[in-house]
């Protein structure tokens, strides 16, 4: 499972580099779920096709990050923010009361 999310987050950093054949097949694989023969019915063409073409995107996303490393420098920025935001959160419900108590009667 971790793998596939993975490549999913591969595939929206760096599906634009594969062919439009390449995009269709990972589409079909990874976020629409369709086996490989399913998708072969689909293509037109053989399971083993499908197979090589998923193995061959996979492996050029991979080589991509290698280079790259956007997608997990785009992980760390969520996993930032995801922290800013849970302090911010936690500032903000500390902070509230306080403020109430200090405001001058309306």
């Amino acid at each position: 499972m971790a793998k596939d999310l993975r490549i999913i987050l591969l595939l929206d950093c760096y599906g634009a580099f594969l062919t439009p054949r390449q995009q269709e097949m990972m589409t079909h694989y990874y976020s629409e779920d369709l086996s490989l023969g399913e998708i072969a019915a689909l293509t037109g063409t053989t399971r083993q096709a499908v197979r090589d073409s998923v193995k061959r995107s996979e492996q050029v996303l991979n080589d991509m990050e290698e280079k790259l490393q956007f997608a997990e420098k785009l992980c760390a920025l969520r996993q930032n923010y995801a922290a800013i935001a849970q302090t911010a959160e936690t500032l903000a419900a500390n902070r509230l009361p306080t403020l109430i108590l200090r405001s001058p009667p309306v």
